[in-house]
């Protein structure tokens, strides 16, 4: 990256460029003329990104000093868009540790100015009474905006775009039940923001001038409660009027599991949207206008919001989605390659099949596994272990895909996540159940003879302690249904050219 005097836009950093928000921050800078720097603990998760090969991507973390120091080095503007949200009981401290380690390497570097996206608090509620979720996010604005570098706080209630946490809460809850039984929240009032909107503000936010500390509230022109935001939900997706049964006693606790059962929105992460949808949040002014102008029709309106949204899932065009982020607390330990690997043990199923169908094929049908096309193998047993999994804080089955074609190297993919691709012929995911251990499922498409080819696939489990080796022989005599069956009927797939994840 050049020097801070090269003329050409601004020499930004962005931290959670794998997450949700800074994944669409990064091409909205790029296009508005800016260079950009990415820190990511994983760099090869940004790899496949339309835009890796315009950004720059270091490895580092904003709790490690050393790396964020040298991230900082002639950066103009620095995005603050990570938190430890559901890392544990200590989030609130890391985020608070965290915070302070940019803020002082901002200061020591230079930096020109720090923009951080935080969440819209009630004025009338004390900060020791808020959810730890908001408690934390305002503790580390209020943390930037005394670093010594210039700051802008952007304050947002519930963020309205396709991908995001809260539109897919909003979007199931609102198809999946026409009578619903919900929590006192629903009646809470709410200033959502549209997505392309909170990325306005973000960008235009670099141009700040210097004596601009402050933070600025950030929503969209309609203030309404969660239960009309279902009803025009319902209204702009063509769906009947929905009944709305509100009930006191369901606690943020209990709310949280109802959302994870009925959304793919886990409930630890439904928890903390849950608990911040007790408190009326509603913007208090608009002065960000003064520096970031509204053009026509800007803000945009909630059922504009939910057009484009909408427009965007149907189209297969969600670039980036709540599970973006690795979820907090699942190891991302890389899969052992050495053959001599002394780590332990190493339990594997490997599976071959001939295929009657071309390499290309094959891989049409391994890269559009997993979402609506299933996995190719006794559906019951796949949903059995999803919803185990969400019984014990998993993040189960539901998550999908981000595209129903084409994977790349981060994506959640139901209860795995992508590792590693090499298109045409290799898919590694990382399993993100709860598990006793590690593990992965690799998916090769190999070339034949006489024009077939040959579908490879191996189960890795590394287990942890004597609960990891009495799981591994406890549904070993499961594998031959299960993955026995997913090669059967991968290779089937491919032969006959389709692309339906269950069982012929």
């Amino acid at each position: 990256m050049e020097s801070k005097g090269d003329s050409g836009g601004l020499r930004c950093l962005v931290t959670g460029a794998t997450g949700y928000i800074g994944g669409r921050l990064v091409p909205e800078l790029l296009e508005a003329g800016h260079r950009v720097r990415c820190l990511a603990r994983t760099p090869g998760k940004l790899r496949d990104h339309p835009w890796a090969g315009e950004a720059e991507v270091v490895k580092g973390d904003v709790t490690d000093a050393e790396s964020l120091g040298a991230a900082m080095r002639d950066i103009d503007v620095a995005y603050y868009l990570v938190h430890a949200l559901a890392a544990g009981p200590g989030f609130e401290r890391t985020d608070r540790d965290a915070a302070r380690n940019f803020g002082e390497r901002a200061r020591a570097a230079g930096v020109r100015r720090i923009v951080y996206l935080g969440g819209l608090t009630p004025p009338d509620v004390p900060e020791p009474e808020l959810s730890p979720h908001l408690r934390s996010r305002a503790e580390v604005g209020r943390i930037l905006l005394g670093s010594g570098v210039p700051t802008t706080v952007l304050r947002a209630a519930v963020i309205i775009g396709s991908g995001s946490a809260s539109f897919e809460m909003l979007r199931y809850l609102t198809e999946r039940l026409p009578v619903m039984v919900t929590p006192s929240w629903v009646s809470t009032r709410i200033q959502p923001v549209a997505v392309r909107d909170v990325l306005r503000y973000l960008v235009g936010s670099a141009h700040m001038p210097a004596e601009v500390n402050r933070t600025f509230d950030i929503g969209g022109p309609d203030v309404m409660t969660y239960r009309d935001m279902m009803q025009k939900y319902a209204q702009v997706a063509g769906l009947p009027h929905r009944l709305i049964l509100p009930v006191p006693m369901l606690s943020p606790g209990l709310s949280s599991h109802w959302v994870g059962l009925v959304t793919p929105v886990p409930a630890s992460i439904a928890r903390p949207l849950a608990e911040s949808l007790r408190y009326e949040v509603v913007c208090q002014e608009h002065d960000i206008a003064d520096h970031v102008p509204d053009g026509p029709g800007q803000p945009f309106s909630f059922a504009t919001a939910l057009s484009l949204a909408l427009q965007r899932v149907r189209e297969a065009r969600v670039t980036t989605r709540w599970s973006s982020a690795s979820t907090p607390g699942i190891p991302s330990d890389p899969l052992p390659t050495d053959p001599d690997w002394a780590g332990g043990s190493l339990y594997t199923d490997v599976r071959e099949r001939e295929v009657d169908a071309s390499p290309e094929a094959l891989w049409r049908v391994v890269e559009g596994i997993g979402g609506e096309n299933g996995w190719y193998s006794f559906p019951p047993a796949w949903a059995v272990r999803g919803w185990l999994d969400r019984l014990v804080g998993g993040v189960g089955l539901r998550r999908g895909r981000r595209d129903a074609q084409h994977l790349r190297v981060g994506d959640s993919l139901d209860f795995w996540r992508v590792e590693e691709i090499e298109p045409g012929r290799l898919l590694r995911l990382r399993a993100e159940m709860r598990l006793p251990g590690l593990a992965w499922l690799e998916m090769y498409a190999e070339k034949g003879e006489d024009g077939r080819s040959r579908y490879r696939q191996r189960a890795v489990f590394h287990p942890s302690g004597l609960l990891g080796h009495a799981y591994w022989w406890s549904v070993s005599p499961f594998h031959a249904v299960v993955f026995g069956g997913m090669a059967r009927n991968i290779a089937l797939a491919a032969g006959r050219g389709t692309g339906t994840g269950d069982p012929a």
